[in-house]
């Protein structure tokens, strides 16, 4: 059965919760010089990929670096390239949020481990 982009729900299996402060994400342009630039914010997150709050989300299959500032206990800021896997559209009927489901491509498996522990305390 294909993913409809545009899912009025969460996709199936979504088994994470919201974090209680959502985290201001940056987009990171290689070129020029490493520029940066708001982009949204996580709404959600795992050690696969995060949902970003945005009324411009970008096409599934887009990839990009983006920038994350994590809170205590992990008190780190990240890059790392991400992929977009589901969009949903703004749209006045929805109940749900425009933005954009996205995978991470290159986060560190130590990373990953501190992450899935710390939403794990969130919850």
């Amino acid at each position: 059965m294909p993913k409809d982009q545009n899912s009025e729900e969460r996709p199936p299996g979504d088994q994470r919760r919201a974090l209680r402060s959502p985290l201001l994400v940056q987009n990171v342009k290689v070129e020029p010089a490493g520029q940066k630039a708001f982009f949204g914010y996580a709404k959600n997150i795992s050690r696969s990929g995060m949902f970003i709050g945005t009324t411009n989300p970008k096409d599934p299959g887009s990839q990009f670096n983006v920038e994350i500032s994590f809170p205590a206990p992990i008190a780190t800021t990240i890059t790392c390239a991400c992929e977009v896997v589901w969009q949903r559209n703004f749209s006045r009927k929805s109940q749900y949020e425009p933005g954009m489901g996205l995978k991470f491509v290159d986060l560190p498996k130590e990373l990953a481990e501190r992450i899935d522990a710390w939403v794990k305390d969130e919850s």
